[in-house]
């Protein structure tokens, strides 16, 4: 078990560091900020690295939310559940603490600047409303694991699941960042909450409750609906010669 917890450690960590920290340092940086673009490129090339890294080992969870959707779909057992996702929270503590020491370097740096802290209202980049956020984050983390069940099925294409989640969250964070700057990951919003402090923290809830719910109705859906019995069957594609 200590190897898998270890790379869901180091994979959300990554996750953090590498999405939260394009956004902190190089967004906006002075004439080559990577702007909205760049920072979902990143957040997708992290879990994509990632995946294909430490995937074998764990899993490739890196995220509260996908190990209950998987759970959910009845692909990953309830008695790991707590330790992966006390790992996933560790990893992204980490992970935003390394990110606070980097980016403080920085003359004139403040965490009041949020450190890509998730929010809604006055905290929200595009001042959207709690109902926005919270209708938001439970879409798009449905959809996100929609993609991950999808692509991670046996009759899926063998090697590609991390081109479509990476992609996949490219796309959550080119529609989303405005609303409530991304989370569908209850660890990602945890790191930046807890070095911000006060309204991270009072608006944390939202990014566990929402991404939770997210992923439970995908999971269930996803196995009673798209993995049932009665779609076993090989898929149509193309042209079907009809009898008769």
């Amino acid at each position: 078990m200590f190897p898998k917890l270890l790379a869901e450690f180091i994979g959300t960590l990554w996750l953090v560091l590498g999405g939260c920290g394009s956004a902190v340092i190089a967004a906006a940086f002075p004439q080559l900020g990577i702007g909205l673009l760049g920072v979902s490129l990143a957040f997708g090339l992290t879990v994509l690295t990632a995946a294909y890294a430490l995937g074998p080992v764990s899993g490739g969870h890196f995220n509260p939310a996908v190990s209950v959707g998987l759970w959910a779909g009845g692909r990953f057992p309830v008695a790991n559940l707590l330790p992966y996702i006390l790992a996933q929270v560790a990893g992204a503590i980490v992970g935003a603490a390394l990110l606070y020491l980097i980016a403080s370097g920085k003359a004139g740096f403040s965490l009041a600047d949020g450190l890509a802290s998730n929010g809604y209202g006055e905290h929200s980049p595009g001042k959207y409303n709690m109902v926005s956020g919270l209708v938001s984050e439970v879409v798009m983390t449905f959809m996100f694991l929609i993609v991950i069940l999808g692509a991670t099925h046996k009759r899926a294409p063998v090697g590609f699941a991390g081109v479509a989640i990476g992609l996949a969250l490219t796309l959550i964070h080119l529609i989303s960042i405005p609303v409530t700057n991304t989370s569908v990951n209850p660890a990602r919003s945890t790191g930046p909450a807890i070095m911000v402090g006060g309204w991270a923290l009072q608006q944390l809830w939202l990014f566990w409750l929402a991404p939770m719910l997210g992923a439970a109705l995908a999971g269930f859906t996803y196995k009673a609906l798209l993995e049932s019995e009665s779609a076993e069957s090989p898929p149509i594609t193309g042209r079907m010669e009809i009898a008769g």
